[in-house]
């Protein structure tokens, strides 16, 4: 424990700040994956509709209210306004405000017709308004922690939120006739009390700075332009639930947003790896020497594969034990989904190229295409073939995301004259090729879990007989 304690404060602030932001992340998505089978056996599927419905349109109108500012441009905003962080931040609580106050203007005069819209009542939009609120208060505040390697109390209010939040969710959701409604209201609380705080002392200690025209005027020029991409990825993750409520019901909408949920199940980890890989793989452009990225990227993909092919193989038996028997209708949406986690990968990989240029034009149209065609596709085939077929329109979308910023990513070289160099794209096709099959075999396999177990078994036979290879694979990925 000594030697452990001795390492820790040997090491530089910024490791300190990235391993507690990694344990703390992943903590946070096992409380909530770990509360899930909870709150699924205790609301009927039309319930957790109402909460999966209340999260589509939070994660839509969030975009609308605070242009995501606690992203973007907030990183080179803590570096330009470096000696007036408190004042930036307090300039963007004044542009969510005024954004908000609009909304309001819109919305309460007509709140029956937006209400059919939303399937939400006015008192629930009202509450999500006060939480966004809240919730862009706390980003802003942690975010600037985070830029200073101060993540003490960033880890301590993120694990208080985690723990005490699911607590207070089930006392509302045992207490209430009406639970789908009580566990929003019992997730937003902690949400507010905390977030209500921040924003308030946000405010103080910037408040010179509330409607500052020079930070108002950086914050839009930057962010405006990236809504377009926000909104795409929103319209990947949520419009599905949204359209599947309006066309099937809040009872399919909730079985599709339980297997989605898990479909996804990886994002974070793609998050923390394109995180830590983005500035290594940055320095290599710079050095001009971006053939290195060939082997490592192919192993970030490769090992990605790897994971998300658990999540498929086994999907029926993580739905059955982390959400009932009654979810089990939408394992087929696992697989499609999945696959487009690869996908977004890919993307990734291309747009990383994008940003490192300064290229966000080509971004945008990538991701508006995407995302009509993800809504287009929808509109026809969920009409035709019922909910599952969005899990396939998801994965299409994905296929053109990807292939779009292929595109881009090459126009941009292009037009400074560069070679493409950096990635293995005949390995990245083979194994994504491969890596589908396998999903598709893993799905045709569903019925029969011997077969599936015995399948994995002679893969870890091979893998323990080729394991030098394996551990020498890995550490190209390690050694990055």
């Amino acid at each position: 424990m000594s030697r452990i304690k001795e390492k820790w404060n040997n090491m530089p602030r910024a490791v300190k700040a990235a391993t507690a932001y990694t344990i703390c992340s992943f903590l946070q998505q096992g409380v909530s994956f770990i509360t899930l089978p909870l709150f699924t056996r205790l609301m009927t599927k039309a319930e957790y509709g109402q909460v999966t419905v209340y999260l589509s349109w939070q994660g839509i109108i969030q975009i609308l209210l605070t242009l995501n500012l606690a992203y973007g441009s907030f990183s080179t905003a803590m570096m330009k306004f470096e000696d007036d962080r408190k004042g930036y931040i307090a300039s963007v609580e004044g542009i969510c405000m005024a954004l908000s106050v609009f909304f309001l203007a819109i919305y309460l005069p007509f709140h029956s017709l937006w209400n059919e819209l939303f399937k939400l009542p006015t008192g629930i939009m009202c509450l999500m308004l006060v939480e966004m609120l809240s919730m862009t208060a706390i980003l802003l505040w942690s975010g600037k922690l985070r830029f200073e390697y101060k993540f003490v109390s960033v880890v301590i209010v993120t694990l208080l939120i985690a723990f005490v939040s699911p607590v207070i969710q089930y006392f509302m959701v045992i207490n209430s006739e009406e639970k789908g409604y009580a566990r929003i209201i019992g997730a937003s609380v902690m949400n507010i009390l905390v977030g209500g705080f921040v924003f308030i002392l946000n405010i103080i200690r910037g408040r010179k700075k509330l409607f500052h025209k020079p930070y108002w005027r950086y914050a839009l020029v930057f962010n405006v332009p990236l809504l377009a991409y926000y909104l795409s990825q929103v319209v990947f993750n949520q419009s599905d639930r949204i359209m599947i409520s309006h066309m099937q019901g809040e009872e399919k909408a909730a079985v599709y947003g339980v297997a989605y949920s898990f479909a996804m199940l990886l994002t974070f980890v793609l998050n923390a790896i394109n995180n830590s890989y983005v500035p290594w793989f940055y320095e290599k452009l710079k050095e001009g020497r971006e053939e290195d990225d060939r082997p490592v990227s192919l192993g970030i993909a490769a090992l990605m594969a790897v994971l998300v092919s658990g999540v498929i193989w086994f999907a029926p038996e993580i739905i059955l034990i982390m959400a009932g028997s009654k979810y089990m209708e939408a394992v087929y949406v696992v697989p499609p989904v999945s696959i487009s986690l690869i996908l977004l990968l890919y993307s990734q990989f291309f747009i990383n190229v994008e940003f490192y240029y300064e290229e966000r034009k080509s971004l945008v149209w990538a991701s508006i295409g995407a995302a009509v065609l993800n809504l287009a596709t929808n509109w026809i085939f969920i009409r035709m073939f019922g909910y599952v077929a969005a899990a396939y329109t998801t994965l299409a979308s994905y296929l053109v995301f990807a292939f779009a910023n292929y595109l881009a990513m090459k126009k941009v070289l292009a037009k400074r004259g560069m070679q493409d160099r950096a990635y293995d794209y005949k390995g990245l096709i083979w194994l994504f090729i491969v890596f589908t099959v396998l999903s598709a075999v893993g799905a045709a396999l569903y019925p029969v879990l011997p077969a599936r177990l015995g399948v994995v078994a002679a893969a870890l036979i091979v893998v323990i007989i080729k394991r030098q290879k394996v551990m020498e694979f890995l550490q190209v990925i390690i050694r990055r």
